[in-house]
């Protein structure tokens, strides 16, 4: 029925570590920072700027469009 998942491999795992991320590590990852605490515009349905939903933060609504035009 779906001939592309038989050519599929799968590998078998005995186990598999997880750790929690240090305040450092997430400190170097993020990229933006929340200002205010709008979410939504309730006119133009867009996130505010500095909001929680800041495109800045989370990229663009749109592809390959920024907040501007």
């Amino acid at each position: 029925m779906f001939p592309e998942r038989e050519s599929l491999q799968s590998n078998d795992f005995d186990s598999i570590r997880l750790k929690l991320a240090s305040p450092a590590e997430v400190r170097d990852w993020s990229y933006g920072e929340v200002t205010k605490p709008e979410t939504i515009n309730y006119r133009t349905q867009k996130p505010e700027k500095d909001g929680l939903f800041d495109e800045r933060i989370f990229g663009p609504t749109k592809d390959w469009e920024c907040y501007c035009g």
